[in-house]
């Protein structure tokens, strides 16, 4: 794990006894985390500053043939690899979102805890957990390397997840995203809106 990296920050599993206590919005509803956690043993990696949630990174069993009803504006869009999803062990887990800067249960922000490595952090405290758990794999949908892009999706770009020992098995042109970018304007008008929009499944087994 990364070190003096996130400051003061703490870091630990989600428990049945968050379920009341921190965000949960993007994790379903209360019977449905509580019997993610029973059957995973958590849901999500949480960050606190002191007593405040500030993070975390949620996480699911991976199901290849998991569909999202609505593209990128439902919680499934992070495990929806639609024909790109790869055979992967029975016991394989599926990253979801990543919720930095999160103090109560909104889409609200707080940029004092973001640009921190905190996210990164997350992923890396799940990275030791899950093989301990007897998890034999990690799937994560990667978002686009443009800063805006990753922050309005709430994900991390590639780079992140090779150099953490994933490959990239899959790469598409995600056309939703493309054009939420150009509505928003989340790069500049003559750049590679394709690329900008690409993108990437990344796998880690253990």
């Amino acid at each position: 794990m990364s070190e003096n990296q996130t400051g003061d920050i703490r870091y630990r599993m989600m428990t049945l006894e968050d379920v009341d206590a921190v965000p949960i919005g993007c994790q379903g509803s209360r019977d449905e985390i509580e019997a993610r956690i029973q059957d995973l043993g958590s849901c999500a990696v949480l960050a606190f500053d002191g007593d405040q949630h500030v993070a975390q990174l949620q996480f699911r069993r991976y199901r290849a043939d998991l569909r999202s009803p609505d593209g990128l504006w439902d919680p499934l869009y992070w495990g929806d690899f639609g024909e790109q999803a790869p055979r992967l062990p029975d016991n394989a887990l599926s990253v979801f979102c990543y919720h930095v800067g999160q103090l109560e249960n909104t889409e609200q922000r707080d940029s004092r805890y973001q640009g921190r490595g905190i996210g990164l952090e997350l992923l890396d405290r799940l990275l030791v957990w899950a093989p301990d758990r007897g998890f034999e794999a990690i799937i994560a949908k990667a978002t686009p390397p443009p800063r805006a892009v990753m922050s309005f999706m709430g994900g991390q770009p590639a780079d992140a997840y090779k150099e953490r020992g994933f490959e990239v098995v899959r790469k598409w042109v995600d056309t939703q995203l493309r054009e939420v970018i150009r509505e928003k304007a989340l790069v500049a008008a003559d750049a590679d809106h394709e690329e900008a929009a690409r993108i990437s499944c990344c796998v880690r087994r253990f």
